[in-house]
């Protein structure tokens, strides 16, 4: 039995991601800053370990005698975890980056580090460069339950935003071929997305339709969308996000195949995403 390491194991794609992987017969080392994992299985199959990426030391006891490490984007010393993961025997990791590590790596250098850390470890690596999250449209939450609006900037500009429980079929996927002997990930980098490009107008009618009842459409502009961003997030990442969401790059725009490639199965869409989560909004 393969053990595998999952940082941000309460995060929207680690808790999935933690699941799959023990369903599918693998030993869990579930690592969370904060918390420790919840529901797990009762076999001991899974254990929880509290460690953070900006305190590599922290993850020693975690990472022992580790197969493979799902590793997210997080702290400042990429270099240093991934000696930890090297000195524990990790052999493989597949990083959760950033599209835009590729499309504006001027914007982005937070993910570029830490895919040029990954790519220079001397371990087996896999990169995954997600577009946004259709759990984004969370924010959304208060405006929908209260007044059956969204506010939001851009609101005809189309992206083609994933779903984290794809996501997580994905690395589960990966990770299970890694340790299973399968090379053909070692050294590829995927663009993860949804199956078709969707703007905040089309993606606010498909949580009127999941919740059944309409829902209204207020625009941003910049400044405002800026402010409120600033809040929850540096100003610079801020700023560059609306960049993406408003002037999205050929590529930021484009449908990838790879995760209908990986899984067998079409990516899921936005609508599927609402009805699943229409609870939340109603």
């Amino acid at each position: 039995m393969a053990r595998i390491a999952v940082t941000g194991a309460t995060g929207n794609v680690g808790a999935a991601l933690v699941r799959l992987l023990a369903d599918g017969g693998h030993e869990v080392a579930a690592i969370s800053r904060h918390q420790r994992p919840t529901a797990e299985p009762a076999d001991d199959t899974v254990r929880s370990f509290v460690a953070d990426l900006a305190d590599p030391a922290s993850l020693t006891k975690a990472l022992d005698g580790v197969d493979a490490l799902f590793l997210l984007v997080a702290g400042d010393d990429a270099h240093g975890v991934l000696d930890v993961a090297k000195r524990s025997g990790v052999g493989h990791v597949v990083l959760l980056s950033s599209q835009g590590a590729r499309t504006r790596p001027r914007s982005y250098p937070h993910p570029v580090a830490f895919e040029d850390a990954v790519r220079t470890s001397g371990l087996g690596w896999t990169i995954l460069r997600p577009s946004g999250f259709a759990t984004n449209a969370f924010q959304w939450v208060p405006g929908v339950r209260s007044a059956r609006t969204v506010e939001a900037p851009f609101v005809d500009v189309a992206l083609p935003v994933v779903d984290p429980a794809d996501l997580a079929a994905v690395v589960a996927r990966v990770l299970s071929d890694v340790v299973g002997g399968a090379g053909a990930h070692d050294g590829a980098a995927y663009t993860l997305t949804g199956p078709a490009a969707i703007s905040p107008r089309d993606q606010a009618a498909a949580i009127g339709l999941a919740i059944g009842d309409a829902v209204r459409v207020v625009e941003l502009d910049r400044d405002e969308a800026l402010a409120r961003m600033s809040a929850v997030m540096p100003p610079a990442v801020a700023d560059a996000t609306l960049d993406l969401l408003g002037r999205p790059t050929a590529d930021e725009a484009a449908v990838s195949t790879d995760v209908g490639r990986l899984l067998g199965r079409p990516a899921s869409s936005f609508a599927e995403w609402a009805t699943r989560n229409a609870p939340a909004f109603r």
